[in-house]
C-alpha cells in the first residue's frame, strides 16, 4: 500500500476510534462532524474523503465501539463458569466503567440512540446484544437451554440497566450502592 493509501487508512481508523470515543461519552447526536475532525487532527472537509455521509461514520463508530467493549467479557468468559461470570459482574459493574463510559460498553452507553438510529446500526447492536447472550448463557451451568438463555436475558438486562441507572443518578452514594447491590444479586443466581 503507498504511504498516501496508508495514511489515509490510519486517519480513517483515528476518525473511527475517536468517534466511538465520543460516542460512548456524549451519545450519537452529541458528536458533530466539526468536532470529531478537530479532535482527530483533520478538517471538516477532509470528513468527506473517508465517509459518504454522517450515518456511515455513525454505523462505523457503533460496530468499533461494541467491537471494543466485547473484547473485555470476551477474556472473562475464557475463564469459563461461575469465575469467569463473577469476573463479567465485577468489571462490569465497577466505578471505574461508570466513570469513563467513553471506554466503556456501548451497550449499555447508546442503547437510547440506538433505538432512534438506522438499521444498519441497529443490526450491530442486535448482534452484539446476542453474542452477550449466548457468552452469558454458557457461563450459567444449567442444563436447561431455556433457562440458561432466561437467565442470560436477565444478566444482561442486569448489567446494562444498573450501569445505565449508576450513571444516571448523580448522587454518589446512590450510584456506590445500585452497582453494588447489583453486583450482589448477580452472584447470588
Amino acid at each position: 500500500m503507498g504511504s498516501s493509501k496508508a495514511d489515509k487508512a490510519a486517519s480513517h481508523d483515528r476518525i473511527v476510534n475517536i468517534a466511538a470515543a465520543l460516542m460512548r461519552r456524549s451519545g450519537i447526536n452529541g458528536v458533530g462532524v466539526a468536532e470529531l475532525m478537530q479532535e482527530a487532527g483533520l478538517t471538516h472537509g477532509g470528513f468527506y474523503r473517508h465517509f459518504n455521509s454522517r450515518d456511515e461514520l455513525v454505523a462505523a463508530a457503533v460496530e468499533r465501539a461494541l467491537a471494543q467493549g466485547s473484547a473485555r467479557t470476551v477474556a472473562a468468559v475464557d475463564q469459563g463458569g461461575k469465575r469467569a461470570l463473577e469476573a463479567i459482574v465485577d468489571d462490569y459493574l465497577s466505578p471505574a466503567h461508570r466513570a469513563h463510559p467513553e471506554a466503556g460498553c456501548a451497550v449499555a452507553g447508546l442503547a437510547e440512540d440506538i433505538s432512534r438510529a438506522d438499521v444498519r446500526t441497529r443490526s450491530a447492536y442486535g448482534r452484539q446484544v446476542e453474542r452477550y447472550l449466548e457468552q452469558l448463557a454458557g457461563l450459567t451451568l444449567g442444563t436447561d437451554a431455556a433457562a440458561d438463555r432466561r437467565r442470560a436475558c436477565l444478566i444482561l438486562s442486569a448489567l446494562v440497566g444498573a450501569l445505565a441507572m449508576a450513571r444516571a443518578v448523580g448522587e454518589r452514594g446512590l450510584s456506590d450502592e445500585i452497582l453494588s447491590e447489583t453486583a450482589t444479586a448477580l452472584k447470588e443466581l
